[in-house]
């Protein structure tokens, strides 16, 4: 026996000895199953046989990251740079995913479509989530305004909230406390508060579930200053969900969800207009109501996903400000798999949005949509689409998607290419219409055009290496200037991303991502042109495991306010760690996170304050 085996033998058993629960590992061998995506087709298809990027993040990986924020999560991800995520609890982020912006990604929550109409990207405030109530989160990389809509042209973050219990009562809680401290200011006092309570089951036909969940964040300025004052940020959420089976093949569900944040922020007073600690205050709570039946039959399904969200927002400062907003969203859809080959979805997807400025503007969209899924025998695979959107405000417009790939067999895995092209659509949003700042009601609507190619090998559990590159052309790009405008020049950013993920060696796994992103025409702010991200994990023994995290972020071009002229910030690297054990099998676990490791003091946003080291402790209890 080895002096490693030695050395982590000792370790489980002691924690054995201290009541640390250890089940034995069982010896038979499991099947592992091929990944399956859903987003980029709606259909359950195998990895190898989706022509797009996608990002999956599964429950595992969420529960390898409590203590975190959502954004923190996503923003190791390829392609992706979540600005403002590093920085005071409520900070404003910038979604700049493939050298976009917010008002580029669509978020869905469960199949709905989410976003704000009083905000000036109309996009869903990530700040408003919490991370533990999700099951699971799928990204598309890449346009996909074929399959949903308006905004959809740089990703699609689809989040999936937790599934209910077959048993007839389980239910969990969590709770977390850490620091919240600066580079300059290693106090390690108790600062940032996480609690979180889920019930769920299923009695008969009926299935349930109830969360609430609450943090509370405190000892950070906004503003980095000589002499900073505290901004705390406090958030509290409550889901419900009910969900009844009347026959084998028709089922109804029906949901409720309040969020609320609210912050103090930091901005730019009278009379000099530069960016300073104040004791302005931020508010932002969203209200949603739905329902979504589905009927089943042999060969496919109707399903009907409608929601109403009621969003109010205020700012208390020398522009103060207060934002009503609210939408009806409704898609009905038909999907059907002719055979094991053809699959199709045909639906009419429609959007009411209003807001109120000096008086209640609005706008509606009716997307009919067609998008079908040609799976071959031979590698050969295509997934194409089309969309015609009918605007209330632009009138129609047709959108589009063509992605065939090819996969081969290797060993037990497979090689694959693909590439795709695809058209996007995003009209103006009612803030820059009709809002109180720079408003243009004489704005065009945005149109992209996206080209996409790239490989992927894959070994089931082993290996898994792809890599990408994209091109994005934008037309009637939105920019600010005195108000809002259409650029007149066409944009163009390009790039290549690269992912793999290792685990040749038993309990050890390695994952990493580069991602290189051009601006050709123009300047985007604060996106980096190099990232990278790599994670080492291992598990000890059965119920412990740690890992390591590292991002590097490079030079990125931001601007002064106070001279209005544009600087770069310097690249900066950031070292994570986190470790678990859980001490019943399912049923107690306990966790900690180690952010900033290297306490590395740096600008995300010029002029804004960053976390130093800090850290979490948590307690999970299973029921």
């Amino acid at each position: 026996m080895n002096k490693k085996t030695n050395v982590l033998g000792v370790l489980c058993f002691g924690m054995s000895i201290f009541g640390f629960s250890q089940n034995q590992i069982d010896s038979t061998k499991v099947e592992q199953l091929d990944e399956i995506v859903v987003s980029d087709s709606r259909f359950e298809l195998k990895r190898e046989n989706s022509g797009k990027t996608v990002v999956k993040i599964s429950r595992k990986e969420l529960e390898n990251n409590q203590g975190r924020s959502i954004s923190e999560l996503i923003n190791t991800k390829s392609g992706i740079e979540i600005n403002g995520s590093r920085g005071v609890e409520g900070q404003n982020l910038g979604n700049y995913i493939r050298g976009g912006n917010n008002r580029q990604v669509l978020v869905l929550i469960d199949g709905i479509q989410i976003n704000d109409p009083s905000s000036v990207s109309n996009d869903y405030d990530l700040r408003l989530l919490d991370l533990n109530t999700v099951e699971s989160i799928e990204i598309i990389k890449g346009a996909a305004s074929t399959l949903y809509g308006n905004a959809a042209a740089t990703a699609v973050i689809n989040i999936t909230t937790k599934k209910v219990s077959e048993d007839s009562f389980s239910g969990s809680f969590l709770t977390a406390v850490g620091t919240n401290q600066t580079q300059d200011d290693l106090n390690y006092n108790g600062a940032s508060f996480t609690n979180n309570v889920f019930v769920n089951g299923s009695v008969k036909k009926l299935a349930y579930l109830a969360s609430f969940g609450n943090r509370y964040a405190d000892g950070l300025s906004g503003a980095k200053s000589e002499n900073p004052e505290k901004d705390p940020f406090s958030r509290y959420n409550i889901n419900m969900k009910l969900g009844y089976g009347f026959y084998k093949s028709f089922e109804l569900t029906a949901f409720a969800s309040y969020d609320n944040f609210k912050s103090d922020i930091d901005g730019f007073p009278p009379p000099t207009y530069t960016f300073s600690d104040t004791d302005y205050k931020y508010s932002s709570q969203q209200k949603r109501v739905g329902l979504s039946p589905k009927i089943s039959y042999e060969h496919g399904s109707f399903q009907i996903n409608a929601a109403y969200t009621k969003i109010d927002r205020e700012t208390i400062s020398d522009f103060s400000s207060i934002h009503e907003a609210e939408s009806y969203v409704f898609d009905a859809f038909n999907k059907y798999v002719f055979n094991d080959a053809f699959y199709t979805i045909l639906g009419v997807n429609y959007g009411n949005y209003k807001s109120l400025f000096g008086a209640e503007e609005g706008f509606t969209n009716t997307d009919p949509y067609i998008n079908m899924v040609y799976v071959s025998d031979f590698g050969l695979n295509i997934n194409t689409g089309a969309r015609f959107s009918s605007h209330s405000e632009y009138g129609s417009h047709f959108v589009y998607s063509l992605n065939p790939s090819y996969s081969i067999s290797v060993n037990d895995g497979y090689a694959k290419v693909f590439g795709s092209y695809a058209t996007s659509f995003i009209a103006p949003n009612l803030s820059q219409l009709f809002g109180f700042f720079g408003a243009n009601p004489n704005l065009e609507p945005e149109e992209n055009k996206t080209i996409e190619g790239g490989f992927e090998f894959s070994q089931k559990q082993r290996v898994r290496l792809n890599g990408v590159y994209f091109n994005r052309k934008e037309q009637n790009t939105i920019i600010y200037t005195s108000a809002y405008e259409n650029a007149t020049t066409e944009a163009t950013v390009h790039g290549f991303e690269a992912e793999t993920e290792v685990s040749l060696v038993k309990d050890l796994t390695v994952s990493a991502n580069y991602t290189f992103t051009e601006v050709k025409d123009g300047v985007r702010l604060r996106v980096p042109k190099h990232k990278v991200n790599a994670s080492l994990g291992y598990n000890f023994c059965k119920n412990t495991i740690a890992s390591i995290n590292y991002q590097f972020v490079g030079k990125r071009t931001d601007t002064d306010f106070s001279t209005y002229q544009d600087v770069q910030l310097d690249a900066f690297s950031l070292i994570d760690l986190y470790f678990s054990h859980r001490i019943i099998e399912n049923k107690l676990k306990l966790f900690a996170n180690v952010s900033n490791l290297l306490n590395e003091d740096y600008f995300e946003i010029l002029g804004y304050t960053t976390k130093g080291r800090n850290i979490i402790l948590g307690l999970n209890i299973n029921l």
